[in-house]
């Protein structure tokens, strides 16, 4: 073996030990037993809004989504950002990827009543897990295009902001929706511009 082959190897090595040992500390740590692991690294970070890790309340009403497997077509995940809240653009997306994750939790949790492995599949594998950023202008609004998506069975998660830097805490921030099939999504969604 050559020093190229032996140095790929020790990297290799080393990189999966360092896994290891990262996943069993934070398996351990205070942070993780309450389900909230937060890692910030100023030192790296170009801004207040990239150090932002903040875990967000979240209003999550499980929605039973199993009959939308019958309709085809597309499948994406809606996120609704507020605009009267003027947030910058990387707190928005972090926003967003809060919503994200809350949404994707719940559907691929066999313990919860949005559990639909086969949405999350179409969702996966069918076209790329196409996400949809769209804007609504206040939280009346959002309210009410969350009420319409549960009705609809559309899985759903509005964000809440924790209020450590730009937004008032216990602001809703972002309305996140899906997976779900696009024709359904659009009954919901259809008169929102892009973000």
């Amino acid at each position: 073996m050559n020093n190229t082959g032996i140095t790929i190897v020790t990297v290799s090595i080393v990189s999966f030990l360092s896994g290891v040992y990262i996943s069993q500390w934070f398996k351990c740590s205070p942070a993780a037993s309450k389900g909230r692991v937060r890692y910030t690294s100023p030192k790296f970070a170009s801004s207040e809004e990239e150090t932002e890790d903040e875990t967000e309340d979240e209003e999550d009403i499980d929605i039973n989504s199993l009959a939308l497997n019958e309709v085809p077509g597309e499948v994406r995940m809606t996120l609704i950002v507020r605009q009267d809240l003027k947030m910058g653009k990387g707190k928005a997306a972090a926003q967003c990827s809060h919503a994200t994750l809350s949404l994707y939790k719940k559907i691929t949790n066999p313990n919860s009543q949005a559990y639909n492995p086969e949405m999350v599949s179409r969702w996966e594998y069918g076209n790329g897990q196409a996400k949809i950023t769209l804007q609504v202008p206040n939280q009346e609004e959002m309210d009410m295009l969350f009420a319409k998506a549960m009705s609809l069975g559309i899985n759903s998660s509005i964000i809440h902001d924790a209020g450590r830097t730009q937004i008032a805490a216990g602001s809703a921030t972002v309305l996140g929706l899906g997976p779900a099939p696009k024709r359904v999504l659009d009954e919901v969604t259809g008169a929102l511009k892009l973000y």
